[in-house]
């Protein structure tokens, strides 16, 4: 029997409240030891805080194509990352991203993306770039349902993009990416609320 077991059959069985008690505290820091090691195990892309540096994040909205969608993107009194704004379709625009310039990432074993993100039920994307100078994105289209969730998105299902149409190129095999971004564009007037925790390779 592992020591997590023991302690388990043990904190069950405790017969007094200070034995309880003592067991419960033990328990939360075994918990906090456990998140703590897999938060280590996790490559971090970017990690939302209060105070966090938001110049390598900018917007490009419709505006560069004759549109008036408007967007703004911020950090909130919790430490999330806020990106929120309206949708127009009016002259021939309908979209609005954030986009984030690193230094190359390279991925190494990893092979998924991982997004810690409570959206409003629409859908989105997630992009990104090989070299930040490429004229196409790798794309994937994700859901979200209003609560909070982790959205995992495999980096070779990530497929090849330019305004809307998909390339005849094959999908996302780099060993390194230079630009992440998310996208919204459902081809509607609608106001949207995207909030981000946390962004992993895994």
């Amino acid at each position: 029997m592992t020591f997590l077991e023991t302690f388990l059959v043990n904190f069950v069985s405790a017969n007094n409240i200070n034995q309880m008690k003592i067991n419960h505290i033990i328990l939360l820091n075994l918990l906090l030891i456990f998140n703590t090691v897999n938060l280590m195990a996790q490559d971090i892309v970017f990690n939302f805080e209060k105070n966090k540096d938001l110049k390598q994040w900018f917007i490009v909205n419709d505006d560069v194509m004759g549109g008036v969608s408007e967007s703004n993107f911020s950090i909130n009194k919790d430490g999330y990352g806020i990106f929120q704004g309206y949708i127009s379709t009016e002259n021939n625009g309908g979209f609005c991203s954030i986009r984030h310039s690193l230094s190359r990432k390279y991925i190494g074993n990893n092979n998924v993306l991982k997004l810690k993100i409570k959206g409003d039920g629409k859908d989105y994307q997630l992009r990104i770039k090989a070299d930040r100078n490429d004229y196409f994105s790798f794309i994937a289209t994700f859901k979200t349902t209003g609560e909070w969730e982790e959205i995992i998105i495999p980096l070779k299902e990530m497929y090849p993009s330019f305004r809307g149409r998909k390339l005849n190129m094959q999908n996302f095999n780099n060993n390194y990416f230079e630009e992440i971004a998310f996208l919204v564009g459902n081809k509607k007037n609608e106001k949207f609320k995207l909030i981000i925790d946390r962004i992993t390779l895994e």
